[in-house]
Order: C-alpha cells, then sequence, then structure tokens
C-alpha cells in the first residue's frame, strides 16, 4: 500500500498553485495520473521518487519515505524510472547499460528476451531507434525489481504502431515481476489500455478518482458515441453552418444550425455526442 499525503507550492500554468494530493494505492494496481499540462502529475511522481521535497507524509508498506524533518533518499526507495529522454549512457552496450543498475545477467537477458532486444544486447544506444531505446530503458528501470515502477509520458515521443507494441511490454513486465505502476500520459487511449485506474489533477488537486471507463466513456441517457475535440473552424456553407473538429489524429465535420455555430469560439474543447449511431469496424 502507498499513503501519500502531500503539499508543496508550485508554478501551474495559471501562476502559483498548492499541490495537495490525498492518496492510497494499493499493491500492484497500475494507476495513471493524468490532466492537463501543469496541473502536477509529473512533480507528484518525483516526489513520490524522492526526487523533490514536499510537505506532509509518504508511507509504502509501512516504511515511512517522507515525513517531519525526514525523507529517505531515492536510492533507498525500491523504485524503477522510466523517464522521456531514455537517460541512457552513450558509452555502453545495451547489456552494460542493464548490468550497470544490477550486476544479474540472468534478469538482464530475461528483460531482453521478453523485449526481443537479445539480438541488440552488445550495440550501443546511438545505434538504436527510439522505440529501442525505451524498452532498455524500461529494462534497465526493472533491473532492481523494484516494488513501485514509475514511468513519466515514457511513450509520448513515439509513432502510434511502436506505442503500441512498447504498451503490450509494459504491461506484459508489469504482471510478470508484480510491481506498483504509476505512469504519467495524455493519450486517454494508452491510459483506457494499460491501467486499471485514473487518477486526474487539475491545478494540484484531485477532480477525478475512477477506473478508465469511468473516466473516458463519458455518455448520457440514449447517447451512443462522446467523443472530445477541439473545434478548428466553423464554416457557413448555404443555410447550415460545418464545425471542423479535431479528434485524436483525425478531423472531422460536424453540421451545425446558426444558434450553435454563434454559440461556440474557435479553439475551444468541445464534445461532440451522437444517439442515432450504427458504427462498424474495419481493419486498416
Amino acid at each position: 500500500m502507498i499513503r501519500l499525503n502531500i503539499q508543496k507550492k508550485l508554478q501551474g500554468s495559471l501562476g502559483e498553485m498548492s499541490l495537495e494530493v490525498d492518496l492510497e494505492i494499493k499493491e500492484h494496481d497500475f494507476v495513471a495520473l493524468a490532466g492537463q499540462s501543469g496541473s502536477g502529475k509529473t512533480t507528484l511522481l518525483r516526489i513520490l521518487a524522492g526526487l523533490e521535497e514536499a510537505g506532509g507524509e509518504v508511507t509504502v508498506s509501512g516504511e515511512k519515505w517522507l515525513g517531519e524533518n525526514f525523507q529517505r533518499v531515492t536510492q533507498k526507495r525500491g523504485i524503477g524510472f522510466v523517464f522521456q529522454d531514455y537517460a541512457l549512457f552513450p558509452n555502453m552496450s545495451v547489456l552494460q547499460n542493464l548490468l550497470y543498475v544490477a550486476k544479474d545477467k540472468e534478469l538482464a537477458l530475461h528483460l531482453l528476451e521478453l523485449t526481443e532486444l537479445t539480438e541488440l544486447q552488445n550495440t550501443l544506444p546511438n545505434i538504436l531507434s527510439g522505440g529501442q531505446k525505451q524498452r532498455v530503458a524500461l529494462c534497465r528501470a526493472l533491473m532492481k525489481r523494484p516494488k513501485i515502477l514509475l514511468m513519466d509520458e515514457p511513450l509520448s515521443a513515439l509513432d502510434p504502431e511502436m506505442r503500441n507494441k512498447l504498451q503490450q511490454d509494459i504491461l506484459t513486465l508489469h504482471k510478470e515481476f508484480g510491481t506498483t505502476t504509476i505512469i504519467v500520459s495524455h493519450d486517454p487511449s494508452e491510459i483506457y489500455r494499460l491501467a486499471n485506474r485514473v487518477v486526474m489533477l487539475s491545478q494540484g488537486k484531485i477532480i477525478q478518482d475512477a477506473s478508465p471507463k469511468e473516466v473516458f466513456l463519458q455518455t448520457k441517457g440514449s447517447q451512443k458515441f462522446s467523443l472530445k475535440g477541439e473545434l478548428l473552424d466553423i464554416i457557413k456553407a448555404d443555410v447550415i453552418y460545418i464545425g471542423i473538429i479535431a479528434i485524436g489524429q483525425n478531423v472531422v465535420e460536424v453540421v451545425m444550425d446558426e444558434a450553435e455555430a454563434s454559440s461556440f469560439k474557435i479553439g475551444q474543447s468541445v464534445r461532440v455526442n451522437t444517439k442515432a449511431f450504427a458504427p462498424t469496424i474495419s481493419v486498416i
């Protein structure tokens, strides 16, 4: 069990704010921290890792990691941390990067096998692709068999196909090593696929704590679809108006009447709902 009750003053997206989080996380959970940039997600992760100071308390499995006049050093917290920028040693091979953390060659080779990196074990990082580097970083984070695995948007720089591959690797490793995993992510599909719980932050406060289904499937009544997007443009076409909306990686058109067109502003976040809709699925 992870128990956090922390407070810290931050500069958020709207100026100074107070990060105030009271949270319990069960052992072996996979938790996603979500919310707008500047809401305190990464800071919360870094406080748990011991990379930033804060007021309050952090206890893990009954051990105090943070308290009044006490902060356990990062090296003694039993965590693995996967950063966005890989942070690999450029002069060491893939295998040497892993063995630098712990001299356990059997474990290192097992991790490389699980992530399909065995043939690259003697390769230097600068030869690897972004996805391969991220897999090495993930393996390295697990070399000490950490109780807790922390990941700060680890897949944000990768293309969709590679993200899907690494998401499966992350799930496989999470289950095999029995870690408690906490990931910072802005990608709803990634969160839905990986996490069993979503903690949504806004201006340093928890505004929602629920399952991915409860957070992201926000239909009401007879609605069949409800999708969040950004209004890019409103175009008049004869007697109707057409709203151009970006939803994920796609741009769609939605018919609007004059009253609707006048009530929205370009650049707004909007939700597209539909009732009479019969979706079909095909392979692309």
